[in-house]
């Protein structure tokens, strides 16, 4: 059974998708965001496969805005260790604010580029 909130959320999802896909140079950069935890992948949409990832699963306890920014880091980190320097970014139906941007500052931080 899913809540209003969920169902609106993946209305929203699905909007983004239509104009948002990940390509072998310019992959999508996916966020999830769960009560405690929040993930992260670069996928390439063409093959279906996800080329780097990173979640805040067994990280110290910090502050959730915080925890957002390391995963960024670390995807950035590992993105780059992959050969991929652009992606295109899905909010996945999440409002650009609180973790979600947090995220996205992270791994603008760790040289991405969007």
């Amino acid at each position: 059974m899913t809540t209003k909130k969920v169902e609106r959320r993946i209305k929203i999802k699905y909007r983004i998708r239509k104009n948002v896909n990940g390509t072998a140079e310019r992959p999508r950069l996916s966020v999830f965001r769960s009560n405690k935890q929040i993930y992260a992948q670069v996928i390439n949409d063409l093959t279906g496969k996800t080329l780097a990832s990173a979640s805040s699963l067994g990280m110290e306890t910090m502050p959730k805005k915080e925890q957002a920014a390391k995963v960024g880091e670390l995807l950035a980190e590992k993105a780059q260790a992959a050969g991929i320097s652009q992606v295109v970014f899905d909010r996945n139906g999440y409002l650009y604010h609180g973790r979600v941007k947090e995220l996205a500052d992270g791994a603008r931080k760790g040289g991405l580029k969007f």
